[in-house]
C-alpha cells in the first residue's frame, strides 16, 4: 500500500487508516482480529482509536491483538483523549485530564507510545496554551512520538496550529486534524482545509464514505444488518438520508457502473486524493468490507469524473468564504 507523510512531519502512514470505532462493542475480539489481520496484510499500518471508544475497550482490544496478531512495529497506532461522558462536561482538555488519560491509553494499549496522540475536541473552558502543552509534554517525555487534533474548527485548528509553530524547538509542530469529510460532507473545505494546507496539517478524513451511504446500500431502503437499522448508530446515519444525499449517491452510482467498480470504490478514491488528505480511516464492520474497500489502493479516477462528483456534491459558498473580489 502507498505512504503518505503526515502533514509536514516525517511520518509516514499508508494511504488508508483502519478505525475501531465499534471494536468491543459491536465487532468482537474475532472480527476485530480478522480485520486487523486483513489490513496488515495488505501493508496497512495507520490503526486510529480513541480512549472513549467502549469506553476504552476498543484501545485494549488493539493492544491484545499487537501482542499476539500483529506486531506493534508494524503499526502506526493513533488515539485520541480530551471526550469525556460526564452529564455536565463532554470536553476535558485541562492537562490533568489529557496526561492522566494518555497513561490510561498506553496502559490499555500495552506500549510505552503511541504513534500519534491527538486532542478528540476543543475545550472552550480551559485555555488552549494549557491543552496544548500536554501535547508537548507527551512528546518529550516520549509518550507520544507525534501530535495532532480532532475536531477542532477552522479558527481553532489556526490558532492551534500558529501556537505550536510560534516557539520552533520548544513546541511540538501538529501533525493531523481528523475531521468528517466524504462527497456527502464537505464542510471542511470553508475553513479547516485551508487552514491545514496552508499551516502543514495533515488530514486524517473520518467517514470517508458518509457513514456508510455512498457504497449505495440505502439507495432502495434499510437493510437489517446496518448501522442505519442499529438501536445506536441509526441516528448517526439518518443526516445523509435525504434527497441531497440521494443525487450524490445516484451520481456515484452512475460513475461506478461506467468504471465497472464499486460506488465504494469510487466515494473512496474520491477523498483519498483530495487536496491536503492523508489517509482516509475505514471503519468496516467485517472484514469482508475491509477486503472490498482496500482494493481501491488501484483506482484512480479519471478527471472527468472527479469533476462531475466535485459539482454533484459541492457544497454552497458565499461570503466571507469565497474571494471577496469575485463577489
Amino acid at each position: 500500500m502507498e505512504q503518505r507523510h503526515l502533514g509536514r512531519t516525517g511520518l509516514r502512514v499508508t494511504r488508508l487508516g483502519l478505525g475501531t470505532l465499534t471494536w468491543a462493542r459491536d465487532t468482537d475480539e474475532q472480527e476485530a482480529a480478522d480485520q486487523l489481520k486483513v489490513f496488515w496484510e495488505a501493508g496497512g499500518s495507520l490503526v486510529d482509536t480513541a480512549d472513549i471508544y467502549a469506553d476504552g475497550g476498543a484501545e485494549y482490544l488493539l493492544g491484545r491483538l499487537t501482542e499476539e496478531l500483529v506486531p506493534r512495529e508494524d503499526l502506526v497506532i493513533a488515539t485520541k483523549a480530551g471526550s469525556v461522558l460526564e452529564a455536565d462536561r463532554r470536553v476535558d482538555g485541562s492537562r490533568r485530564h489529557l496526561l492522566a488519560a494518555l497513561d490510561a491509553s498506553l496502559e490499555r494499549l500495552g506500549t510505552d507510545y503511541v504513534d500519534l496522540w491527538q486532542l478528540h475536541a476543543f475545550d472552550p473552558q480551559t485555555p488552549l496554551e494549557e491543552t496544548l502543552q500536554a501535547l508537548d509534554l507527551a512528546v518529550t517525555s516520549g509518550r507520544a512520538r507525534y501530535v495532532g487534533l480532532a475536531d477542532f474548527s477552522g479558527w481553532q485548528l489556526a490558532k492551534a496550529g500558529t501556537w505550536q509553530l510560534a516557539a520552533p524547538g520548544v513546541r511540538t509542530r501538529l501533525a493531523s486534524t481528523q475531521m468528517e469529510y466524504s462527497l456527502l460532507q464537505r464542510g471542511i473545505e470553508r475553513e479547516v482545509l485551508p487552514a491545514a494546507l496552508d499551516l502543514g496539517i495533515g488530514l486524517l478524513p473520518s467517514s470517508p464514505l458518509g457513514r456508510g451511504v455512498l457504497t449505495g446500500k440505502y439507495r432502495h431502503g434499510t437493510p437489517a444488518d446496518s448501522r442505519g437499522a442499529s438501536d445506536h448508530l441509526a441516528a448517526f446515519v439518518a443526516p445523509y438520508l435525504d434527497e441531497t444525499a440521494s443525487r450524490v449517491v445516484e451520481a456515484v452510482t452512475t460513475a461506478a457502473d461506467g468504471l465497472a467498480v464499486t460506488p465504494l470504490q469510487v466515494a473512496l478514491s474520491w477523498v483519498r486524493d483530495r487536496p491536503g488528505v492523508t489517509a482516509p480511516i475505514l471503519g468496516a464492520r467485517t472484514a469482508q468490507q475491509l477486503r472490498a474497500a482496500l482494493s481501491v489502493e488501484t483506482l484512480s479516477l479519471p478527471d472527468e469524473i472527479r469533476r462531475a462528483l466535485d459539482d454533484v456534491s459541492a457544497p454552497v459558498h458565499h461570503y466571507p468564504d469565497h474571494d471577496w473580489s469575485t463577489l
